[in-house]
């Protein structure tokens, strides 16, 4: 199981980013190695965020009904798995282990998820935000994608 980060989502939804179609193709290139790509509700709050910020404040400036049917798409192509029970215990132990402070906190929590759900692996465009976490493999798109046209 690859969980899917927010950012890769963000590429996928943004058809004019540079990144979309390598973002597409790491995408297709796990699939076809069948893996069982993931998401948990961190990745959609996060998602919601920056897709309804306007373009002007780093957003995608998207309307919350159009948010909306992208994150229905998003449910539709990834398994979404509910928060365990005990993510915040996990959640607590790992920003208290790793002393994480600010914006590293919701990347403790994606890695809490990850933890409880068992999911070993992260794809992500940001891997040194998460290299502190060692229980978890980072992959990058480009790493996926360098050998195909």
């Amino acid at each position: 199981m690859i969980l899917i980060d927010s950012n890769i989502l963000l590429r996928l939804a943004s058809r004019s980013d540079p990144a979309h179609s390598l973002t597409s193709k790491a995408i297709q290139e796990l699939r076809q190695q069948n893996e069982t790509l993931c998401l948990v509700p961190q990745n959609l709050y996060e998602f919601w965020a920056v897709a309804t910020r306007p373009l002007v404040n780093n957003g995608l400036g998207l309307t919350p009904l159009e948010t909306v049917q992208e994150i229905s798409g998003f449910k539709q192509m990834f398994i979404l798995h509910a928060d365990s029970p005990k993510l915040f215990d996990t959640w607590e132990t790992l920003v208290a282990k790793y002393a994480c402070s600010g914006k590293v906190s919701h990347d403790a929590r994606l890695v809490a998820d990850m933890v409880e759900l068992k999911i070993p692996k992260l794809l992500t465009f940001n891997t040194t935000d998460f290299t502190r976490f060692s229980m978890i493999k980072l992959i990058h798109p480009q790493n996926l994608t360098s050998n195909l046209p």
